[in-house]
């Protein structure tokens, strides 16, 4: 099949870029070829669950409680309709944006996601070059496969930012602020709505949390201060005394830890560390007293932008604009955190009048195609954040198809915008919507 961008993207080739990539899928069918990615999230979603483990699947593709936050999410997008114009020309279209002094040729970024080689051994690496080649920006996330320093050289010259889940251990914070700094990231996202876990019943109902198997901690374990941080531990005994029943899944368990922790597999069994990093990770990832004081040191900490990610409430919008912040991104964590929540794009639509042009406002949880993103650059984001879709291309093809996942948004989002009558994004407000009722309004 003939490729748009497989080399990248540069700004110059954004024009027309939706038709383009459509017209190369209809040629290859001509000769009987089909994207090896499907192009609508229903069948990505049925393909990618065909690839993945039970347990992976139950990670990737779980929510909290009873999915009710999930189900929202999307009833949200389908409540608002756009409303098309007709009779403008919409031959030339720009869809780039401008991001903390950084233009980017679409409004989409890879949100950060954690655990990735549950759904392909690729994992961050293979991320970070799909997103390198669309030239969107990936947020590293805290809870990578891949240490950052790796993705960001795979990336080139590709925008990336770091999230950040802020640790009990304020050194290690410190010490993921320097390191990303010096990868090149152009953003620290401070997640705020993970300070504790979720219940999450298709894993808990497994038993089964990824880090526990030393999974999606290679953040940490390539980080100085957190291998001083298990050093400590082990010279400490303090887990000498707690016994592990030796079963085939405890030892497929440190075969996990061990495979996945720095060093040769052999010296690794025969170590206390991978067990000790495990145990350091789940004792500190998080702090559940992080509170508005944190967030004002971060000033003295880092000259990065810094974004916090979760915001639903207005006044805690109007906060992070007192606190000086750069940006926010309206998030219920794709429905992972809290059952019954608010849908994120109520919360957008709430939101983004109140802070107006005080802050860059980001959206993520729920976006499945780009006339989603339409609505939602619509009701007031500056740019969305994707993630199950492409998370899900991985599954099916590795970085390939994290790349054409997102390619497929950006590509529906281009000819949404211009069947819709408009030419940009900064063309896009509430006007372009109309909220469809129902039975209870």
């Amino acid at each position: 099949m003939p490729q748009i961008d497989r080399e990248g993207w540069e700004m110059s080739d954004a024009q027309g870029y939706g038709r383009d990539r459509q017209s190369a899928i209809y040629r290859a069918g001509v000769s009987g070829r089909r994207p090896a990615v499907p192009t609508d999230f229903a069948a990505l979603s049925r393909l990618a669950k065909r690839k993945t483990t039970a347990r992976g699947w139950a990670y990737v593709a779980g929510g909290a409680g009873s999915g009710a936050t999930m189900r929202a999410n999307r009833d949200a997008f389908d409540r608002w309709s756009i409303v098309p114009r007709m009779l403008r020309d919409v031959s030339e279209r720009d869809l780039s944006v401008q991001l903390f002094g950084r233009r980017i040729p679409a409004p989409v970024l890879f949100a950060p996601i954690g655990a990735a080689d549950l759904v392909h051994p690729s994992a961050d690496i293979g991320i970070a070059t799909a997103a390198a080649r669309l030239g969107l920006p990936y947020m590293f996330s805290s809870q990578a496969c891949t240490p950052m320093e790796q993705c960001a050289a795979a990336m080139g010259d590709a925008p990336r930012w770091f999230q950040l889940y802020w640790s009990t251990e304020e050194e290690l914070v410190d010490s993921f602020l320097d390191r990303a700094k010096r990868c090149g990231a152009e953003a620290i996202v401070v997640t705020l709505d993970t300070t504790l876990l979720g219940w999450r019943p298709q894993d808990l109902n497994l038993g089964s949390l990824p880090f526990a198997q030393g999974r999606g901690i290679a953040q940490y374990t390539s980080d100085p201060r957190f291998r001083q941080m298990i050093r400590e531990r082990v010279e400490s005994g303090k887990d000498s005394g707690s016994a592990v029943s030796v079963t085939l899944s405890a030892i497929r368990a440190l075969l996990s830890m061990s495979r996945r922790f720095p060093g040769s597999l052999l010296g690794n069994l025969r170590s206390p560390e991978p067990r000790a990093a495990v145990q350091t990770f789940l004792d500190t990832y998080s702090r559940p007293s992080l509170g508005w004081s944190d967030i004002a040191t971060l000033r003295d900490r880092t000259d990065l932008p810094i974004v916090l990610k979760g915001v639903l409430h207005p006044d805690d919008a109007r906060r992070a604009a007192d606190s000086g912040v750069d940006g926010i991104v309206v998030s219920n964590h794709g429905g992972r955190q809290v059952d019954g929540s608010i849908a994120a794009l109520d919360a957008l639509a709430e939101i983004a009048p109140v802070v107006g042009d005080a802050l860059t406002v980001l959206f993520d949880s729920g976006i499945r195609g780009g006339a989603d993103v339409f609505k939602a650059l619509a009701l007031g984001a500056d740019a969305v954040a994707v993630g199950r879709p492409y998370l899900y291309g991985l599954a099916v093809n590795g970085a390939d198809g994290a790349h054409d996942a997102v390619a497929d948004i950006v590509a529906e989002f281009d000819l949404t915008l211009g069947l819709s009558g408009h030419t940009s994004p900064a063309s896009l407000t509430p006007d372009a919507l109309r909220r469809t009722p129902t039975g209870s309004e």
